[in-house]
């Protein structure tokens, strides 16, 4: 059911639902999800816990992985992997969704804002996505209820030390 929005994921965002296996809920969401190679791999070599959990998400199609090779995202890769402040995966993802357009779902959006303005592409529009605005979007089109997506927040606060700035969804519903 995606609504023609592509969200390119970084590492983080795909971990906080790897942790909860909940991976159910990207391939919920009206976007489609993707994840560059470079961050599949950092799920696979850093989360290995995880990885038959995105494994399996990518099988069932709730998130798709691309390689970077596209000559511009290439290009842009190799600018931002001159910044410390980002990894591989980072800068992939980065890559992919300034080059064709796309949203990012990343949680340290301030990390990433200030490495665009090192590298010199603070002017390039990038839309960032949170894990929160995820839970979100799930509960406006009614997969989740406030009470659960809550619960997830929880969760995550309590047992995989992964806080929003909110107390409930309810505060950006």
């Amino acid at each position: 059911m995606p609504s023609g929005l592509i969200i390119i994921a970084d590492t983080s965002v795909l971990i906080n639902f790897l942790r909860i296996d909940r991976m159910d809920l990207i391939g919920a969401h009206s976007s489609a999800f993707m994840a560059t190679e470079h961050v599949g791999s950092k799920v696979s070599d850093s989360y290995p816990d995880q990885q038959a959990r995105y494994r399996a998400a990518l099988d069932a199609g709730f998130v798709t992985e691309e390689r970077v090779d596209d000559p511009a995202e290439v290009e842009l890769f190799l600018k931002l992997r001159r910044q410390p402040r980002l990894g591989t995966g980072e800068c992939s993802a980065i890559s992919v969704a300034m080059n064709r357009g796309h949203a990012l779902a990343v949680d340290d959006n301030r990390a990433i804002n200030h490495a665009l303005q090192e590298a010199g592409l603070a002017k390039r529009h990038l839309r960032i996505v949170r894990t929160q605005d995820i839970l979100a979007d799930l509960v406006r089109a009614g997969v989740l209820s406030i009470s659960a997506a809550d619960a997830i927040l929880a969760d995550w606060a309590i047992n995989h030390r992964f806080r929003t700035r909110i107390s409930s969804i309810r505060d950006i519903v």
